[in-house]
């Protein structure tokens, strides 16, 4: 997707007067987050998320190598996911499409649908992508800028998080309303930092949730979604992201309160941190499903405000936090068991 973050300096001036335009500056936020944890507090409810789970599900994609578009990694881990899901008792469904590339280059897309109680009329969308960025074009060496991605964290950890989620409603036996997982495919094909003669065009990010938007492909829309992005980096935060408050406040509201009430009010600040053209956004628009980003932002990180290890040969393994995956993964399980 094309993630380019406001200043949450302009916070307030962007919760009252969002605009569809996504533009940025990476400055350094003001340090008046509370990271006071609620656990004193907290009412969890649900089973317990397994961040050790989550985070060998991770490692799993990543043994597949880079999940680029058109590889063989990128296909033997779609086997994989799919297989995974199934295994937690999920109705899958594979939905293809041959879609084109900033460049032209045709990409065999494959949005992967895992549905829980595929029988419940009273549906929630959680969905990540799973594709790799074919290019480290944010990696502060240059010489690394045409290497693959693995994706350790953007997008491996998402899909994690969901194939746990599974694992955890399946055991558990006692959630009444269905959950649709959606691994999108083809979303980080956008333009590179370094392609010539390119517009770079929001609409070359985030194909697969596009196609899957715009070509629906099950009778019952969910109620709302959640998009999981990036959730397993160190020091991770997740702001308020400002198209989500924009086109689906009270979704915002129900999953910080969620993550309040699980205990992980720290990991989820009440500031707004920016605007991002990501998956959720055509989920709203074509699909009409409100739906919200979980995405880290990193106020004070030069490098960009997605953390260090964003669009760079780094984001492995060796950066995944269990501790993040942990309030993440209990977050999506508040909303979901207090419905």
């Amino acid at each position: 997707m094309m993630r380019t973050n406001l200043n949450p300096l302009f916070g307030c001036l962007v919760a009252v007067l969002l605009t569809t335009v996504t533009f940025g500056c990476k400055g350094k936020a003001s340090s008046n987050v509370n990271t006071t944890d609620t656990v004193a507090t907290a009412k969890p409810v649900g089973p317990s998320f397994n961040a050790d789970s989550a985070y060998a599900f991770t490692a799993a994609q990543c043994a597949f190598g880079p999940r680029v578009m058109n590889s063989a990694a990128h296909d033997k881990c779609g086997k994989w996911i799919v297989e995974k899901f199934k295994q937690y008792g999920c109705e899958v469904k594979e939905q293809t499409a041959d879609l084109k590339g900033y460049d032209g280059t045709v990409l065999k897309s494959t949005n992967i649908i895992a549905r829980f109680n595929p029988q419940a009329k009273r549906r929630i969308l959680i969905c990540a992508h799973w594709d790799s960025r074919p290019w480290a074009d944010n990696d502060p060496d240059s010489t690394n800028h045409k290497k693959p991605v693995m994706a350790a964290n953007d997008g491996a950890s998402g899909v994690a998080v969901m194939l746990e989620l599974a694992r955890q409603l399946q055991a558990d036996k006692k959630l009444t309303v269905g959950v649709d997982f959606v691994c999108f495919d083809a979303e980080d094909w956008g333009v590179p930092t370094w392609a010539t003669g390119y517009q770079n065009s929001e609409d070359s990010w985030a194909l697969g949730a596009q196609y899957y938007a715009k070509n629906f492909p099950t009778a019952v829309k969910p109620q709302f979604g959640i998009l999981l992005d990036m959730v397993g980096g160190e020091g991770a935060q997740f702001y308020r992201e400002g198209m989500s408050v924009q086109l689906a406040p009270d979704v915002v509201s129900r999953v910080w309160e969620a993550a309040k009430s699980a205990g992980y009010g720290s990991y989820f600040p009440d500031n707004i941190g920016g605007m991002v053209t990501d998956d959720h956004v055509p989920v709203n628009q074509y699909a009409g499903i409100p739906t919200v980003d979980i995405i880290p932002y990193y106020p004070d990180c030069q490098q960009s405000s997605f953390g260090p290890t964003w669009h760079t040969v780094n984001d492995t393994m060796e950066h995944i936090d269990k501790n993040t995956l942990q309030a993440v993964g209990q977050t999506v399980i508040q909303v979901l068991y207090s419905l």
